[in-house]
């Protein structure tokens, strides 16, 4: 009976310990309308161990003019420097496009982005085998050579280009679809995966989405995307913090039988909401000078501000009296919000854990030392 005893303990004591066993694979959101990393952005990639990252690649409107959905502010200067992360392609399409197009329109959007994505495919190749041919390294010897031939920048860029496929393992689709949108959505995700059969297609799921799966429908894709943020509406005077609140998120995610296999996303910025009285003025992402300087604003909360005097901030204008609300996620509330996901969905080493977004500004305000243990968290 003691033997069995210490076998039970040891059973138990195992199974606790390998369930933080798996790591998961470490992204982030890229959502800028150019990617030129630089030294630093290169050495928080390598410092924060991300091995992946959702790049924005361009947007789907729909034109009223044309009467047509067309894929506007794409991105085309696109260099990772030293570091290599595996890249999934991200496209947002609004809920106008899909509310609004037939079928043969749905047919057509989806080669042309099928195509776009090829192209910008082809200038990342284009660019790496620029870096390549730009640090040619001869071989030893290499000039005592019978044969010798002096490398040349051109050939070796285009040959290094020649190897160099368009190929994504995943292409992320994110839209905001609604009970009306959803029969046409849903057949442009089956028309997409049908262009680019050899990547899967994984959509972004909003919280609502997640809740109320029956009314929203389950897209026809790979893998999901759960949005863990901008759960509230920011032009509410009252609302506490629109980008999150770990209240808010128990209140969405209240079951764990969603029928897709999950990557997880969560917020890492932060932004100012202004006001003047009840009317909602604009969101300024760039607020930290502003709040330091005392003789143009007055701390009236931990995350509330009264102007001073009028001042023009970004493309923001301010007038004496109107009021700032400063919405930032804490460590403590990402925390709970970790535990919170945690409790309802499967982890595992296939997990992508993504943070929105990859800015000097935000992982430096946070510290790579506490991102990095969000991550492990997981």
């Amino acid at each position: 009976m003691k033997n069995a005893f210490f076998v039970l303990l040891f059973v138990v004591l195992s199974s606790g310990n390998r369930e933080n066993d798996h790591k998961v694979i470490r992204s982030f959101c890229y959502w800028k309308t150019n990617l030129y990393f630089q030294e630093e952005d290169d050495s928080l990639v390598n410092k924060l161990d991300v091995k992946h990252m959702y790049v924005r690649f361009f947007d789907v409107d729909y034109n009223p003019y044309s009467k047509e959905p067309l894929p506007v502010a794409t991105i085309w200067d696109i260099s990772f420097n030293k570091s290599n992360p595996e890249i999934t392609p991200s496209i947002f399409i609004t809920n106008e496009v899909v509310l609004k197009s037939d079928t043969k329109q749905l047919d057509s959007l989806a080669v042309r982005m099928a195509k776009r994505i090829e192209q910008i495919g082809k200038k990342m190749n284009d660019t790496k085998a620029d870096i390549i041919a730009s640090n040619i390294v001869y071989p030893k010897d290499y000039y005592k050579q019978k044969d010798y031939k002096p490398l040349n920048y051109d050939s070796v860029r285009s040959a290094e280009s020649a190897k160099l496929k368009v190929a994504f393992k995943e292409i992320l689709i994110d839209c905001d679809w609604t009970e009306k949108s959803q029969k046409n959505y849903f057949y442009l995700l089956k028309q997409i995966k049908s262009q680019l059969p050899s990547s899967k297609i994984a959509a972004t799921i909003r919280l609502w989405q997640y809740k109320y799966a029956s009314k929203a429908g389950i897209p026809p894709v790979d893998k999901g995307l759960l949005m863990c943020y901008n759960i509230t509406k920011p032009d509410d005077l009252q609302t506490k913090n629109s980008i999150a609140t770990s209240e808010e998120l128990a209140q969405y995610i209240t079951h764990g039988d969603y029928k897709l296999k999950l990557d997880i996303a969560l917020p890492l910025y932060s932004w100012a909401v202004a006001f003047r009285g009840n009317q909602f003025k604009g969101i300024l992402s760039d607020y930290d000078q502003l709040i330091k300087d005392t003789s143009k604003v007055k701390k009236t909360s931990d995350t509330k501000y009264v102007l001073q005097d009028d001042i023009l901030v970004g493309q923001t204008y301010l007038r004496n009296g109107d009021e700032i609300r400063i919405e930032k996620i804490s460590d403590s509330e990402l925390d709970k919000m970790i535990s919170i996901i945690k409790n309802k969905i499967q982890i595992d080493n296939q997990t992508k854990v993504t943070f929105f977004s990859f800015d000097k500004k935000y992982i430096n305000d946070y510290g790579t030392e506490n991102i990095s243990n969000y991550y492990a968290r997981f």
